[in-house]
């Protein structure tokens, strides 16, 4: 497995914009990466461990964790006839209400300071809401639990803005 590094400035943080989620917006023979977050001011991925803590008859704890359930709010994601990855999680979370391809969606999280990108290929993606204040935007709050298949490798921005994911040997 490569060893990943952060390629950015000693001494300097790191920018948030270097760390992005796209949703396959084509097909998974050939994928169309649209970044999802147009408009959200603030996003993390939240790791669940499943962390549990026992003490033994000795009066000694362990602990264990597993494998986390990687999950990620994108609020308010205001709408915009210009972002597809909210055009195709609309159709299919109000026009459709297509649960199980809501279930399914290909994802993925691309760490752009390290050359880093992770591709989660069942990924369920919900729509919390669908509104807004008076006079303001139209807002479409959604969660992202990643899953399924996790194949981790490269992500590259091609001359015409194109993203490009390439898999680890």
């Amino acid at each position: 497995m490569a060893e990943y590094t952060w390629t950015t400035t000693a001494g300097q943080t790191v920018a948030r914009e270097l760390l992005l989620a796209y949703l396959n917006t084509g097909t998974s023979s050939a994928p169309v990466w649209s970044v999802i977050g147009k408009r959200v001011e603030d996003s993390s991925e939240e790791y669940d461990w499943s962390t549990e803590s026992k003490k033994d008859i000795l009066g000694d704890t362990y602990g264990t964790m597993k494998k986390p359930v990687i999950t990620q709010s994108f609020e308010p994601c205001e709408l915009d006839s210009g972002d597809a990855a909210q055009q195709k999680i609309w159709d299919l979370a109000v026009v459709k209400q297509d649960a199980m391809a809501l279930a399914a969606m290909d994802m993925l999280i691309v760490h752009t300071y390290a050359g880093f990108a992770e591709r989660y290929e069942a990924c369920m993606v919900e729509v919390t809401g669908l509104g807004g204040e008076g006079g303001g935007s139209v807002g479409m709050p959604i969660t992202v639990t990643y899953g399924g298949k996790r194949t981790i490798g490269t992500a590259t921005k091609g001359s015409g803005g194109a993203v490009e994911f390439t898999p680890a040997t």
